[in-house]
């Protein structure tokens, strides 16, 4: 050993720390005593709070960015052209940006074509014990309500049309169960049917019908009746302060004979009601069907107001303490 030591020092120096290292690690310690109770997050986004803060400064940033392009091109609401001719740079949609972020993960569910939606956080919905969807607007698509209940457990879908007899069968047989259908309208009051029209509800009074007083996800695609209909809805919420009753909007927005004025004012309504959009996508494919201007446009937005599923803090369970390896 000696011999070795004079001739290979470092090897041997390197020999020295490696048996030190292999005793460390066999020695038995003693038992971990943890100084508090571990937390297991069943949610792993971090400080949820702090990213719908951040997210409303970079909202705010974009509602400056709006006024500013009102001035360029207004100054007046009236004066600004939805879809104007080549000599001005810009079309509706460049003054709402979906500039809020969804602090989850965002998926889109159902066909990558017309009928499809953006949806925030589908992992907070899944662990929901009493989740509930509203979907108006069912026509003959409904992979996205398929997708939805073949993506969660406890989700049950509420849908409404009175153009259609029901979903169509994208929707599974097994998950049938878990799908209520009416063939009613959306509208800003209720309307009793008639034998020309057919009967058409409010969002508050389809909720009383059914007993509920929250909902998770709404999903809104009524061929422009939208604006008629959130303005109703609104209204009271804005009188009271209460937050609005559900967690996410899901909405398409038609702007065939509307003007800018008229529009910006529904949207500034969905702003002061805490709606705010975090994805948005034209609707190309009725661009290339009609061969019109892109007066369709989808839109998702987030409640940030209130206690909903996406607000609420990350749900966490707690778990012993964990147990040293070499421990009892």
């Amino acid at each position: 050993m000696g011999s070795v030591w004079k001739r290979h020092p470092r090897y041997s120096i390197f020999l020295v720390f490696l048996l030190l290292a292999i005793c460390f690690v066999l020695i038995p310690s003693a038992p971990y005593e943890p100084s508090y109770n571990h937390v297991a997050f069943e949610d792993t986004t971090p400080n949820v709070q702090q990213r719908f803060a951040l997210s409303e400064a970079i909202y705010e940033k974009a509602l400056m960015d709006r006024k500013a392009l009102l001035r360029r091109f207004g100054p007046l609401p009236e004066d600004v052209e939805t879809f104007p001719d080549h000599d001005k740079p810009y079309t509706i949609w460049n003054f709402f940006p979906a500039a809020f972020n969804c602090p989850y993960e965002v998926r889109h569910l159902g066909t990558l074509a017309d009928g499809g939606k953006w949806v925030c956080g589908l992992s907070r919905l899944e662990r929901q014990p009493d989740c509930i969807i509203y979907s108006f607007g069912i026509s003959g698509d409904s992979t996205f309500e398929a997708e939805l209940l073949q993506n969660t457990k406890h989700c049950h879908v509420w849908g409404y049309d009175f153009s259609v007899k029901g979903f169509t069968n994208d929707i599974p047989e097994a998950e049938r169960w878990r799908t209520t259908f009416h063939a009613f309208g959306l509208a800003g009051s209720d309307r009793p049917a008639t034998s020309n029209e057919p009967a058409m509800y409010s969002l508050q009074s389809l909720m009383a019908m059914n007993g509920h007083d929250h909902i998770d996800l709404l999903k809104i695609d009524i061929e422009g009746w939208e604006f008629e209909t959130l303005e109703e809805l609104i209204k009271p919420y804005l009188i009271s302060g209460e937050p609005l009753p559900f967690a996410q909007l899901q909405l398409e927005i038609h702007v065939w004979d509307k003007s800018f004025a008229s529009f910006l004012k529904l949207w500034e309504m969905l702003e002061a009601a805490g709606l705010r959009p975090f994805w948005t996508e034209p609707n190309l494919v009725y661009v290339d069907y009609a061969k019109a201007t892109p007066s369709l446009t989808e839109y998702s937005f987030i409640n940030i107001k209130g206690d909903n599923v996406l607000t609420r803090p990350a749900m966490t369970r707690r778990l012993p303490p964990p147990r040293h390896p070499h421990g009892p």
